[in-house]
């Protein structure tokens, strides 16, 4: 059997994992799924212990199935997690994950402050309720007791981290999406830990993202399937990863993700500041940023519409076929039917937790198609706008590299490339964040010197049609004024 790297990553519905060799080729995946809790209205909520027993688990189909250890675990994680725990890293609740929008309040008011440009560009992080700048300050005012009592404030991938090696220890990536880093000098940031009111004792040590430990546990070693003695690299967070492993780590490279949210990133030697749009900015290593913005309406708009539109199921990969065959039955534009897709609020680039989903410019004619091309359309436009809000800025997009678990539709991928005006390439359908973190792993044993040797094996290229230009710019255009026009409107606390 021929040696091989095991990148892992905990999503934000299931870990999913890897096994690659030294060629660069995935050779095996495995993925085990966990639910999101929901105890009250905005909440959005994880049980740590689930993911740290998915995480075993994907390791252990790995190495039962190929019979081998693996020369090396690499980790990736979803960003923007906070979990208190006492000094044995037992969890006081369940983790706070990405899409809770309780602190959105805390949010509104650290962003009208006289420090929030500051906070901004020190950290690179957007001041938004998915940051733990905002949910530890919200456990602080709603929670004393628990907040008093905690040791620590982690994320889950220092939660798995410490379950392995008994050390509270975080990555400069998954570090500086929590707007509590200085991402250029590389500390905790002063000014969003007085604000927080939490000492630099109650965060994890900081760790460079090819930091390693090898497993000396043999319980824990055994569980895995693992060799005693096999080093497991911290890694980074899934969306610097995710560019990693869609081949978008040169200049004029644009990685676009959709999972069950979505992201778009280019990776610089710099980062990209700007308090407007609150572009983020993300450490891969302690010499790369990964800047861009997120949106918090992916793939899982298309599941809330086909359970409460349709009344059905998106579960297999045929029931995805069925859906996007319908687009043919509709043209580009949906016929001025227009869908603002902010079920779950949004982030970049209008940064409103509070916004909400909305059909505009509903006639007669239009039936189930036009809607469901509208939705398709509507999740299309919010990544582009955040792109758009880039290339405002002078930056130049040669081409976007997609990834996700989305994307394998040449419908979705075809109505991409009109909106973005540009040549869509779908690199590869596993999972480019594990895929990342195998690649990080390979870097730091030697095996390549640079991201740039690595090449795709395959690719899927799709030209945007010169036909519908036209259509989509100007449908984006409505698209921008419509939410600009309606905002005031749209909020949740005026739709209870």
């Amino acid at each position: 059997m021929e040696p091989y790297i095991i990148g892992i990553d905990m999503g934000t519905g299931s870990a999913k994992a890897i096994a690659m060799n030294y060629a660069g080729e995935v050779t095996y995946t495995a993925q085990v799924p966990y639910p999101t809790l929901h105890p009250k209205q905005g909440y959005h909520e994880q049980a740590p212990e689930l993911i740290w027993q998915a995480f075993l688990k994907c390791i252990f189909r790995i190495t039962e199935r190929l019979k081998k250890s693996p020369d090396a675990v690499s980790l990736s994680s979803a960003m923007h997690s906070v979990i208190p725990v006492d000094k044995s890293g037992n969890a006081l609740m369940n983790m706070i994950i990405w899409a809770d929008h309780r602190s959105a309040s805390i949010a509104t008011k650290i962003h009208q402050s006289s420090s929030a440009e500051i906070i901004y560009e020190q950290t690179g992080t957007p001041i938004h309720a998915m940051s733990p700048l905002c949910k530890i300050q919200w456990l602080r005012d709603h929670e004393p007791d628990l907040f008093k009592n905690a040791y620590k404030f982690i994320s889950i991938k220092e939660y798995i981290w410490y379950k392995l090696f008994k050390r509270f220890e975080v990555d400069y990536s998954i570090a500086s999406a929590t707007g509590l880093m200085d991402i250029e000098k590389l500390t905790w940031n002063e000014n969003a830990l007085n604000l927080t009111m939490i000492k630099t004792e109650q965060l994890s040590s900081l760790v460079n993202t090819n930091y390693h430990i090898t497993c000396t546990d043999n319980n824990l070693c055994k569980q895995m399937g693992v060799a005693g003695g096999t080093p497991f690299f911290i890694g980074a967070s899934d969306g610097c990863l995710a560019n990693v492993g869609s081949f978008a780590t040169e200049e004029g490279f644009m990685a676009l993700t959709i999972g069950t949210s979505g992201a778009v990133r280019i990776t610089r030697k710099a980062p990209m500041l700007n308090f407007k749009a609150m572009t983020f900015n993300y450490r891969l290593d302690d010499t790369t940023y990964i800047c861009g913005g997120p949106t918090n309406n992916g793939g899982v708009i298309l599941k809330w519409y086909a359970e409460n539109f349709l009344g059905s199921k998106l579960d297999t990969a045929n029931d995805y076929t069925l859906l996007f065959n319908t687009l043919i039955k509709s043209k580009p534009g949906a016929e001025g039917l227009i869908f603002l897709p902010y079920i779950l609020g949004e982030r970049a680039p209008i940064w409103n937790s509070e916004a909400c989903g909305v059909f505009f410019g509903m006639r007669w004619h239009h039936n189930q198609p036009h809607f469901t091309r509208a939705v398709i359309e509507g999740i299309s436009m919010a990544l582009y706008h955040i792109a758009h809000s880039m290339i405002e800025t002078g930056l130049s997009i040669k081409q976007i590299h997609v990834s996700g678990g989305f994307v394998h539709s040449e419908q979705w991928l075809q109505i991409l490339a009109n909106i973005f005006g540009r040549k869509i390439c779908l690199i590869n359908t596993a999972d480019a964040s594990a895929i990342g973190a195998a690649y990080l792993a390979m870097k730091a044993l030697g095996l390549i010197d640079n991201y740039k040797q690595l090449k795709p094996k395959e690719i899927t290229e799709i030209l945007p049609q010169q036909e519908y230009l036209a259509t989509y710019q100007q449908l984006f255009g409505r698209y921008r004024n419509l939410y600009n026009s309606i905002a005031d409107h749209t909020t949740l606390e005026n739709n209870y």
